[in-house]
Parts: structure tokens; C-alpha cells; sequence
């Protein structure tokens, strides 16, 4: 396995040399992240070269870099009575729905589109991820020229994300509502969501509404190991009440006898 990596981060660093930003082998696995300007280009040699023919496209994701890296967690130090949520909100959706981080706010690039190719042929997988330059309007140019199966793909990306894709042939929704506002998997989305639907006896149909539900945080109960199962109480308790079964019994049998 690690001598097919090597042997094909070789070919793509001679093949691709002025056009890749970055390569690691992580995880047994190829990663590779080129320039948008770069990407068609990229993609198409992959395909075309004999000996990398990643001719199938077997997903393709968008990704929010906003708030990555941060938790409110803490799970470096815990206590007796389990992990704990820090008091002061260190990322955005949890407390409250107010206060998303502004793109201009943003260093590195907010959005990203990760291809996961597959070479039937030479048995090899490679996944390929272009960082959209534009935070307020992420573009990247259509791969439906390349793989039919891109179209709804990259619509779900557009969707969820916001992401759009040049010169797609029908570029809409795919998952959510038709007039939905937003786009769900974007950090700075609301979990609550933005509207409620309810049934409207008057009107007698289904209504949108603002939606009433209020944030709050969830802590998980964490059950730990009891000390008297240390101590050997537990099992002591559980043979005497087996002695105690076995004794009625017989007792019982005693006397229907």
C-alpha cells in the first residue's frame, strides 16, 4: 500500500509539478490541493494519463472552514462529574444565532470543494481539494464536462453550501424546500433553522412561520464506572440474592411435598 502511494505521489509531483499547492500521504491515503485556475486542467490529466486514469468521480463535497478548529468542549481536563461545556462560547451557533463571524474577518479561505477520484484501472483512489478564493461568493468552474455524475453532486453542494459552479446546466436545489432561505450546512447557519411549518386550521393548509424555538445547550451525562464494583459489593449483593432465590425455592418445594 505505501509503496503504490509513493510510487503515485512520484507521478503526480512529475505531472502536475507548477500546479499542485499541496500533497500528503495521510492516513493511507493521496491528498492533493491544486489552484481553482488549475483545477479543469488537473482533473482532465487525471483522467486522460494511462498511468493515473482516475476516470470515476465517486463524491464530491463542499466544506466551511468557518469556526474550524475551535470547541467548547473540554476534553483535555474532566472532572468526576464528566467532560463540561465552557461557560463562555469560544464558536458561533450554540449560544446564540447572532453573531456569526464576518467573512472579511477570515485569513485562509472559508470554502472548499473536495473531489474523491478512482482509478479502476491501476486500483488507486486520490482526493483532490480546491479552496474557493471569493468568501462572499464562492465559484468554481463546473466538472459535469468531465463526469456526467458531477451535475447533482455539485447541485447539493450549491444547495447546502452556497457554492456555485460555472457553466453547470441547471444549477438549482436539490434537497431543501422550494423558497428556502439560506443554506443549511453553512456554520453560520442557525441549527434551529430560520422558519417552522405548522398546520394552519384556518387557512386549512401547511404555513411557514418564523421559528420559536430558543437555543440551548445539551450536556451529555456521563455514567462511570461505580467504585463499588472495585470494592466487590455489587457481586456480594448479587449471590445473596441468588442464595436468597435458592433458598425459597426449596423451601417451597419443602412444603408442596
Amino acid at each position: 500500500m505505501q509503496d503504490q502511494l509513493n510510487q503515485l505521489s512520484s507521478v503526480l509531483q512529475r505531472v502536475f509539478a507548477s500546479s499542485l499547492l499541496s500533497l500528503e500521504i495521510k492516513f493511507d491515503e493521496l491528498n492533493i490541493i491544486v489552484h481553482p485556475d488549475e483545477l479543469l486542467n488537473v482533473l482532465a490529466e487525471l483522467i486522460r494519463l494511462p498511468e493515473l486514469k482516475f476516470d470515476q468521480l465517486i463524491d464530491l463535497a463542499g466544506v466551511d472552514y468557518l469556526e474550524f478548529g475551535t470547541d467548547e468542549w473540554n476534553t483535555d481536563s474532566v472532572t468526576s462529574s464528566g467532560f463540561s461545556r465552557g461557560v463562555e462560547k469560544t464558536s458561533f451557533g450554540r449560544f446564540t444565532f447572532d453573531d456569526a463571524k464576518q467573512n472579511s474577518e477570515m485569513e485562509s479561505p472559508r470554502y472548499a470543494v473536495v473531489y474523491h477520484l478512482l482509478s479502476v484501472a491501476n486500483n488507486a483512489r486520490v482526493r483532490v481539494k480546491v479552496l474557493c478564493e471569493d468568501n462572499d461568493l464562492p465559484i468554481l468552474p463546473s466538472v459535469t464536462g468531465l463526469w456526467s455524475s458531477a451535475n447533482w453532486y455539485e447541485r447539493e453542494a450549491f444547495d447546502l453550501y452556497g457554492i456555485v459552479f460555472e457553466n453547470h446546466p441547471d444549477l438549482r436545489r436539490i434537497l431543501t424546500d422550494y423558497g428556502f432561505t439560506g443554506h443549511p450546512f453553512r456554520k453560520d447557519f442557525p441549527l434551529v433553522g430560520h422558519v417552522e411549518v405548522r398546520y394552519d386550521p384556518d387557512q386549512k393548509r401547511v404555513i411557514y412561520q418564523p421559528v420559536s424555538i430558543e437555543p440551548r445547550i445539551n450536556v451529555p451525562k456521563v455514567i462511570r464506572d461505580d467504585h463499588r464494583f472495585e470494592d466487590g459489593q455489587i457481586e456480594s449483593q448479587i449471590e445473596s440474592k441468588s442464595e436468597n432465590v435458592s433458598e425459597d425455592k426449596s423451601e417451597k418445594g419443602t412444603a408442596n411435598g
